[in-house]
């Protein structure tokens, strides 16, 4: 199974502390180092699936991170850097970095910028399991209490949607951007209503009190209950 494990290499305690906080209400692990000594020495039996690198350490740079980590993972490498300077940006970037951001940088944007760089990388979760619902995401196969259960292309895209934010609320308005890119059509809150309804009717136990799907009155839903990456 995966693990959604950020590897963190920054020196500066407030805003490592700050970034583990973000992080981790996005559903992400993190893995903490301060120095290019301790990153070398963690980063091989870590497993991250996307590395935030301050290219400024105490004891080096965080060129030779990227190296290492790139060699060892291929995995993506975003740079924090506290300035834009071009040398050091395009260093980064010819070393195999997958983006860089300039601090102080807003935490939204820098969450955008991970699940892109992560999305590009072709990441994603093998299995899922919550409240007997099993997801082998490789080979798209649905199991509820160990039956196999048949999804139309839609109703598995809004499932994936979910299973790809866990303990994120996420909003109507982008299940609708989501279910839009997928069909190649217009979809609209009332298509999304009868998704959701379809989708619960095949995975809850009971779709009239719905465990896994979960709704946030005036903003859109969530996934619920205990759920195994």
């Amino acid at each position: 199974m995966l693990v959604k494990r950020i590897f963190l290499v920054e020196d500066d305690k407030e805003i490592a502390r700050n970034l583990s906080l973000l992080l981790s209400s996005e559903g992400f692990n993190v893995i903490h180092a301060i120095s290019q000594k301790d990153a070398l020495a963690m980063i091989g039996n870590s497993k991250p699936c996307l590395a935030l690198v301050d290219i400024s350490l105490p004891d080096g740079n965080g060129f030779a991170v990227c190296t290492e980590i790139k060699q060892v993972y291929g995995i993506p490498v975003i740079f924090l850097t506290a300035s834009d300077d071009e040398a050091s940006v395009v260093t980064g970037l010819n070393i195999g970095a997958d983006d860089y951001i300039t601090k102080p940088f807003r935490p939204r944007e820098l969450v955008a910028r991970i699940n892109t760089a992560l999305r590009k990388s072709g990441y994603s979760p093998s299995t899922f399991e919550i409240c007997g619902l099993h997801v082998d995401v490789a080979s798209g196969i649905v199991k509820k209490n160990g039956k196999e259960i048949f999804l139309s292309a839609l109703e598995y895209r809004l499932l994936l949607v979910f299973i790809n934010n866990p303990g994120n609320i996420i909003t109507r308005d982008r299940l609708l951007d989501e279910l839009w890119d997928a069909a190649g059509e217009f979809v609209n809150n009332n298509t999304l209503t009868v998704y959701i309804k379809r989708l619960r009717e095949k995975i809850e136990d009971n779709p009239a009190a719905p465990q896994i799907i979960l709704t946030v009155r005036g903003t859109g839903y969530r996934l619920g209950g205990s759920y195994v990456l």
